[in-house]
């Protein structure tokens, strides 16, 4: 797992909050800042919630087996699922609670010099990562041919995806329970300190809902962007064997890999003509003008039928190999006859 930059990134980012879970747990056991009580689940939350995606890294790099043919690509979408879940339920619906209770039974704060110094070192761990998350993902969206906002959005690295989104609501977190601190420090009232934390309980749930959708969409079964699709198409199309191409289906199976299925019309002039450039035709010849009886008629062609079947499926492996190699990514081709 550790030798992926997906499973490089989900690793650090989850030391990382640990280690800052640790400390804003002390510094809310010390002040009792309401903000603080949420800055520290949503470490946690991120700290489980990675765990969660390191699972689902390495169940997706086992190889296919009998029982699930398409290999556990989809696991990273399923933990990404699952941590989606977590944030929403755990992160988001800890953190208003404590926000409402400190709006209903507001208390005072103590000394917040451990809350600004914790607060400090989360913001420099946490942009930390965030900065290697955006520049594994920048990589792969150059690699995919796409703007980085398209591939986030597209979820396509789903585990460093929600590392990307988890650490930026860190951030912009840190800088709400900072803001709502100093508040706190200066009118000498704690509702600002509450409401911090309803903030940080809203932007965990907006993280949290698009984590979900995104990965519910590539669960069911998402189409690869159609720029994509119709290059393939094209270069199918320009082969010299096939008419058309009808019923194409793209399926985008996870962890980099596509599903590629297409019902197509071959050129039944072109496969007997690639045929014949293969065999003796003054031989042939020979062999015809041997024919004399209707049985022996049958038995010619269908010896060369057979041959022309054959030469048909050579053509297909061919025009499969052929896109695997220009398109890395399609592991799975399946090409029906019309």
């Amino acid at each position: 797992m550790m030798k992926s930059s997906t499973g490089k990134v989900v690793v650090l980012a989850a030391s990382i909050n640990a280690l800052n879970t640790c400390f804003k747990m002390g510094a809310w056991l010390i002040t009792g800042s309401h903000s603080l009580f949420s800055e520290m689940v949503h470490s946690m939350a991120d700290t489980l919630n990675q765990l969660i995606l390191a699972w689902g890294v390495h169940q997706s790099i086992k190889r296919p087996d009998p029982d699930h043919p398409y290999g556990y690509s989809n696991m990273r979408y399923v933990s990404s699922l699952i941590s989606g879940v977590g944030i929403f339920c755990f992160g988001t619906g800890l953190s208003v609670y404590h926000g409402i209770k400190g709006l209903l039974s507001p208390q005072e704060i103590q000394s917040l010099y451990w809350a600004y110094c914790a607060l400090g070192g989360a913001l420099l761990t946490e942009g930390g990562t965030l900065v290697v998350a955006i520049n594994v993902l920048k990589r792969k969206a150059k690699l995919a041919g796409v703007s980085f906002v398209d591939y986030v959005l597209r979820g396509d690295d789903p585990n460093v995806n929600v590392v990307l989104l988890e650490d930026t609501a860190a951030v912009v977190g840190i800088g709400v329970a900072g803001l709502c601190l100093a508040i706190t420090s200066y009118t000498g009232s704690p509702t600002a300190d509450a409401i911090g934390s309803l903030v940080i309980g809203g932007l965990l749930g907006m993280v949290a809902t698009f984590i979900i959708y995104t990965n519910t969409n590539a669960l069911v079964g998402r189409s690869i962007p159609p720029g994509r699709q119709d290059k393939i198409c094209k270069e199918l199309e320009n082969d010299v064997v096939i008419r058309a191409i009808h019923d194409v289906k793209a399926t985008d199976l996870g962890g980099s890999m596509v599903r590629f299925k297409a019902e197509v019309d071959f050129d039944g002039r072109s496969i007997t003509q690639s045929y014949l450039d293969m065999v003796d035709l003054d031989v042939l010849l020979k062999d015809l003008q041997k024919i004399g009886k209707v049985e022996e008629l049958e038995a010619f062609m269908v010896k060369h039928g057979e041959n022309i079947i054959d030469r048909l499926g050579i053509e297909i492996d061919r025009i499969e190999a052929e896109l695997k190699k220009r398109h890395p990514e399609v592991r799975h081709v399946d090409l029906e006859v019309l």
